[in-house]
């Protein structure tokens, strides 16, 4: 028992299933395009030399800049990406601190505020951290900075991949 089908019900199959196949042949490289880079695995994240020697660094915290290779999407900026690190010792190890708010990522600055001296500032939201890197309670960052790895070789620091905080 074969069910008939109309002219039209055929046209209506023909059309939609033919328009699907079209509509999926043209979506298909723009998901491609927006996911591609999303699908390459990324690197570890190599350490770079940032030429500051150790004995250059104390306790007071001091800006860094380093640049980074990075791969955006398809875009790879010439000579790096611009980073920038809060380095200090701190306990005995060197402390290396992610210059970024985490209220909504402004930049802090070390004893910016002559109302709170001795504490990173950030001047959006009146963010405020201790020199830890430890987010003020009661202030609109909820948590502490993000640190960068660090290692000292052949007497330069080093600045590896942010360990989330």
């Amino acid at each position: 028992m074969s069910k008939k089908v109309s002219r039209r019900q055929f046209l209506t199959y023909t059309l939609g299933g033919t328009a699907g196949f079209l509509g999926m042949g043209m979506l298909f490289p723009m998901i491609r395009f927006a996911a591609d880079p999303m699908l390459k695995k990324g690197g570890k994240g190599a350490f770079v030399n940032t030429n500051l020697t150790e004995g250059q660094i104390n306790e007071t915290p001091q800006a860094v800049d380093f640049r980074v290779a990075v791969k955006d999407g398809w875009y790879v900026p010439e000579g790096g990406e611009p980073r920038t690190a809060w380095v200090m010792k701190s306990e005995g190890k060197i402390l290396a601190l992610s210059p970024v708010c985490k209220h909504l990522g402004c930049t802090v600055g070390w004893d910016s505020n002559p109302q709170f001296k001795g504490e990173f500032f950030c001047p959006c939201h009146f963010g405020r951290y201790f020199k830890n890197g430890t987010n003020v309670p009661g202030t609109p960052p909820t948590k502490p900075l993000d640190q960068y790895e660090t290692k000292i070789e052949a007497g330069h620091l080093w600045i590896g991949p942010i360990k989330k905080a």
